[in-house]
C-alpha cells in the first residue's frame, strides 16, 4: 500500500477529485496548508499598501491506495491538477506500512 499525498492549488481540487473518482479512489483527506516553493511568494496591494505573501495557500490531498493503483492515481492527479504555470504544486509517495479501520478492525487493503 501507499500514500499518495498531493500538494494543489485550491481551484484544481474539484477536477481532482473528479479524476480519482473515475479510477475508482473512494476517499481522501484534505487539508488547507500554506507554503512555499520555487515561487517564493508574491507581492500583493491591498487598500494602497503592498505587502509580500511568503507563504501560499495550497490544499493537501492523503489518498491511501492499492500498490496496482499507485502510477494511475499519479497520473490522474498531474494531469488534473496541471496549469502549465509556477506553483502547479507536487505529488509524494509513500509507502505505507498499515491501515486499520476502526469501526470493524479491518486491516490492510481491506481497511482503504
Amino acid at each position: 500500500m501507499k500514500m499518495v499525498v498531493a500538494v494543489i492549488k485550491h481551484f484544481k481540487l474539484d477536477d481532482v477529485k473528479d479524476a480519482l473518482s473515475d479510477v475508482g479512489v473512494q476517499g481522501m483527506t484534505l487539508t488547507e496548508v500554506k507554503g512555499f516553493g520555487r515561487q517564493r511568494g508574491h507581492v500583493e496591494i491591498y487598500r494602497g499598501s503592498s505587502y509580500e505573501v511568503r507563504f501560499i495557500p495550497k490544499l493537501k490531498l492523503e489518498i491511501a491506495v492499492q500498490d496496482e493503483k499507485v502510477e494511475e492515481v499519479v497520473r490522474r492527479v498531474q494531469d488534473a491538477a496541471r496549469t502549465g504555470e509556477i506553483g502547479d504544486g507536487k505529488i509524494f509517495v509513500y509507502d505505507l506500512e498499515d491501515v486499520v479501520r476502526i469501526r470493524t478492525g479491518e486491516r490492510g487493503e481491506k481497511a482503504l
